[in-house]
């Protein structure tokens, strides 16, 4: 016996909505913020003996005529300051300039993002998630190729999936970024990329499984067999999932600073992408059938009794 999971859909589709809603809210109103390599700039960090406040710190920085920069404190007694584009002397001068007013040697290393490079590297960025995407399509309409072009009901699919998962982490680290300061830089764009990769493999499992059960089960109407499928692919979906979270907190709870954040968006997406997998993806695709034998005039197929 089965449970009536894709007759559920539209809890599903409210579900991620209701999550997704506030992330576009915030993508709207103030969007992600840039980090060095996006907006160009200098990245300083600092590491301090004794380390002083946020604020001392700043207050050193206002003084040189860096009223731009934006100070962050890390574990370990560093700072991270971010501002405009610095050359070595303004670098050389800042470091002066903290260890004359804190009384102790400061350790600096920096890195410099000029503007023109940060431009190409969004474009780059822009280009790349988008190639990722239309071949993805391309890809799952290919494998499922023998059903003409209802095989781009499944590419469309799936890319409803990848787009949930990418709104759902750049949702987050817009919020992230309204309220706490979070900066996206390169790694952000990595993870991104990443996830697109694990929501499409998680989606091609369930849709792999159901290409095979209408083979064995021909005329069988499509939400029982899509039923069939999710049921057979669930738990291999959540252990799979599973395991690869478990280093990401790891990573995320012990990792560096440069690290934490891009563990975190891929912990977003990871537990974004199992969830679209078996509850979006699939549920569009019998969501396309239904309106198709409505427009068409074909009585839908009943699905096996709850249990």
């Amino acid at each position: 016996m089965l449970f009536r999971i894709v007759e559920r859909k539209w809890w599903y589709f409210l579900f991620s909505g209701a999550l997704l809603v506030p992330g576009i809210v915030f993508l709207m109103l103030g969007g992600l913020k840039p980090g060095i390599e996006f907006r160009g700039g200098t990245l300083l960090d600092l590491t301090f003996r004794t380390p002083p406040t946020s604020q001392e710190v700043y207050a050193v920085m206002n003084g040189l005529g860096h009223g731009d920069a934006l100070v962050q404190r890390a574990e370990g007694g560093r700072m991270i300051v971010r501002m405009g584009q610095l050359t070595p002397e303004q670098e050389g001068a800042v470091e002066r300039a903290l260890e004359q007013r804190f009384a102790q040697d400061v350790d600096r290393s920096s890195q410099t993002v000029s503007p023109s490079f940060s431009a190409e590297l969004v474009a780059n960025a822009i280009r790349a998630v988008a190639a990722a995407s239309i071949l993805v399509v391309l890809l799952i309409a290919y494998a499922f190729r023998h059903l003409g072009w209802g095989a781009f009901r499944y590419g469309f699919a799936a890319m409803v999936a990848v787009v949930h998962d990418a709104v759902a982490v750049l949702g987050a680290f817009a919020i992230l970024g309204h309220f706490l300061g979070v900066e996206v830089d390169s790694l952000f764009v990595t993870a991104v990329l990443t996830i697109i990769g694990f929501s499409v493999h998680d989606t091609i499992v369930v849709f792999d499984r159901i290409r095979e059960n209408q083979k064995l089960y021909p005329g069988e109407a499509l939400n029982p067999v899509i039923n069939f499928a999710v049921m057979q692919t669930m738990v291999r979906s959540v252990i799979t999932s599973l395991t690869t979270l478990l280093p990401l907190l790891a990573m995320y709870g012990f990792g560096g600073y440069s690290t934490r954040y891009f563990a975190l968006a891929l912990i977003v997406g990871l537990v974004s992408g199992s969830y679209s997998s078996i509850f979006n993806a699939a549920q569009v695709v019998s969501l396309w059938q239904e309106i198709e034998d409505k427009l068409r005039g074909r009585p839908r197929g009943a699905a096996p009794a709850a249990v």
